[in-house]
């Protein structure tokens, strides 16, 4: 029997948008990584979300139990009210930031993951920590681009 995994994830961008920044906190027994990257021009959603992907991403075995600590309403809801059923359903149509959620989609579905909401910037010793590395993150200097926020607001101005 594996131990349980706790994640721990925020993003920010300066600017939505603007430079953005993902951090990940990863704890399994006495063991933690931390993750961080970001991008020259994105969204405050696309890092919180890409903080979960990152973190999802590095768990390395099967069917781990998980859970999963974000200040971002957007991605719990997204998970614990449906929503993300629901967009499944539609095809991922209308939805922002379909290339992330599919992305997501095939990481979830491989762990048993509980997400857990809690509110930023309100002292949580984790939840400050990614901060930290989400802002850290987005002021290095020559970020790349992050090119499904681009496609997509691309797309947006053609319509």
């Amino acid at each position: 029997m594996r131990p349980a995994i706790f994640i721990y994830t925020d993003g920010s961008s300066r600017g939505n948008p603007g430079p953005g920044g993902y951090g990940v906190i990863l704890r399994c027994g006495d063991r933690e990584l931390e993750l961080s990257g970001g991008f020259a021009c994105t969204t405050n959603n696309r890092m919180e979300l890409l903080a979960v992907i990152k973190g999802l991403e590095a768990v390395k075995w099967e069917n781990a139990e998980i859970h999963l600590w974000s200040d971002s309403s957007y991605v719990v809801n997204a998970i614990n009210k449906g929503w993300l059923d629901n967009w499944v359903r539609k095809g991922f149509a209308k939805v922002r930031n379909p290339d992330l959620w599919q992305r997501f989609l095939p990481l979830y579905r491989r762990h048993r993951v509980t997400f857990h909401w809690l509110k930023g910037h309100a002292g949580h010793p984790e939840n400050e920590r990614c901060d930290a590395l989400a802002v850290a993150a987005a002021s290095r200097p020559g970020l790349p681009e992050d090119t499904g926020y681009m496609q997509e607001a691309q797309a947006a101005t053609l319509i």
